[in-house]
C-alpha cells in the first residue's frame, strides 16, 4: 500500500475479505514499489487472483467493510432461493446445466 496516512474513510482489510467491486483508497504497490493497481481502482475477480498470486495480504478500501457473517447468510439465502427456483427441473439436464452455472455465478458475488 502507499503513504502513511490512510484516506478519509478508508479501511484496512485482509485480502482474503475483500469483494469485486469494493473500491481502493491507496494505490496497492508490490515488493520492490512497483504500482499494481492506482488507487480508486474498483477490484474485480481477476484483480484479486492477480493480488493473491503476488502474495498481496491486504489492502485498504473506501467505505464499510460488511461483517463476514452477514455476507455468509446473504450467500446462503441466494442460493437457496436458487434451490427453490430449480425445485422442479429434476433430472433434466439442461436445467442442472442452468442451475450450475447460476450456483457459480451466485458463490462469486460479495
Amino acid at each position: 500500500m502507499s503513504g502513511p496516512a490512510a484516506s478519509a474513510g478508508a479501511t484496512t482489510i485482509a485480502l482474503d475479505q475483500a469483494c469485486a467491486g469494493m473500491v481502493l483508497a491507496e494505490a496497492l504497490l508490490d515488493a520492490h514499489g512497483g504500482l499494481l493497481l492506482p488507487q480508486g481502482s474498483t477490484l474485480s475477480e481477476a484483480s484479486l487472483a492477480s493480488l493473491r498470486r503476488r502474495a498481496i495480504a491486504s489492502c485498504s478500501v473506501l467505505g464499510a467493510v460488511a461483517d463476514p457473517a452477514q455476507l455468509a447468510r446473504a450467500r446462503a439465502a441466494r442460493l437457496a432461493r436458487l434451490d427453490q427456483l430449480f425445485r422442479h427441473s429434476g433430472a433434466a439436464e439442461a436445467g442442472a446445466t442452468l442451475w450450475r452455472l447460476l450456483i457459480t455465478y451466485r458463490e462469486q458475488q460479495p
